[in-house]
């Protein structure tokens, strides 16, 4: 039987049909704004990599202008965005007690603005890994202009930040920007050092509570994940633990690889393409998978 649009309307607007999966703003904050924080980053992006992106025929003469016309935006639009967050995390009753949001949320972003040397430095060795990794990259540019994995570690490590300073859900949304660009889904709570290069990127996967040294290097495909829920007396995740891998300076991880758990893969470890890693691995040691086939006669079995 096909209902009227009216019964429709009657059944979702029904509140124990809403109640589970619907958002009212608090205080009259509105939720934070995607759209509003692509262009943020976007701007934040042409800052990092001046010439790439944003303005693109910035001179030194030029530079100071153009720079601190994009940090004053990024600032006023970076804070609203921060109060929205807070107010979305915060219950009903929390918001109606909280006076200081603006102030905090202006002290947090400039916090986070203070540390754009930094980012910017982590990424130039990221870039230069890259370069150095890859031997289709021609120069440091391209890689800059075209790999996805600069991309997604540039909304990383702005959301990574953003994370250190107790953000709420901002930088889930930033890291979740990236992945849904490029494939490649790394959480804001990870850390990872630098000249950190990842290959193609497709498909890979970096967890929360991940610990990733200097000059790691990965392939498309890579988990770094979790083995196991933790669950408390009421039958809840319990949030938190220390659950995925610590991966040591130097290492390489070959495509497909799944490391999953608390192990730790020592430095200078190479691991194997699809090889499933559930223990720790010491340092400099090779991990692959079992031989499987003979070469007879030049034809493969």
């Amino acid at each position: 039987m096909i209902r009227s649009l009216n019964d429709i309307v009657e059944e979702l607007c029904r509140e124990e049909s809403y109640q589970a999966v619907s958002h009212r703003h608090s205080h009259e904050v509105p939720m934070p704004s995607p759209e509003k924080l692509s262009e943020i980053v976007e701007t934040l992006r042409g800052v990092l990599f001046p010439g790439y992106f944003g303005q693109h025929d910035l001179t030194p003469e030029t530079m100071r202008f153009a720079v601190g016309y994009a940090l004053d935006r990024v600032f006023r639009a970076l804070s609203d965005q921060v109060k929205r967050g807070f107010c979305f995390a915060c219950s009903r009753e929390q918001v109606a007690a909280c006076t200081d949001c603006e102030a905090r949320s202006q002290d947090l972003t400039t916090r986070f603005l203070s540390r754009l040397p930094h980012i910017r430095a982590m990424l130039a060795a990221d870039v230069q890994a890259a370069f150095d990794g890859d031997p289709a990259a021609k120069t440091p540019g391209e890689a800059i202009f075209c790999y996805p994995s600069i991309k997604a570690l540039t909304n990383y490590r702005i959301a990574h930040e953003l994370h250190n300073l107790n953000v709420d859900v901002i930088p889930r949304i930033i890291g979740e920007m990236a992945h849904s660009q490029t494939g490649i889904d790394i959480h804001p709570g990870a850390r990872i050092g630098g000249n950190f290069f990842i290959d193609h990127g497709t498909g890979t996967v970096i967890g929360e509570t991940c610990i990733i040294g200097e000059g790691v290097r990965i392939y498309q495909g890579v988990t770094l994940g979790a083995k196991s829920f933790p669950k408390d007396d009421m039958n809840r995740l319990v949030k938190g633990l220390a659950r995925h891998p610590i991966v040591e300076d130097d290492v390489t991880i070959y495509a497909g690889a799944t490391i999953l758990g608390r192990v730790t893969i020592g430095k200078g470890a190479v691991v194997g393409g699809n090889v499933w890693v559930t223990q720790d691995i010491p340092p400099g040691a090779r991990v692959v998978q079992a031989q499987r086939c003979e070469i007879t006669n030049g034809e493969t079995i």
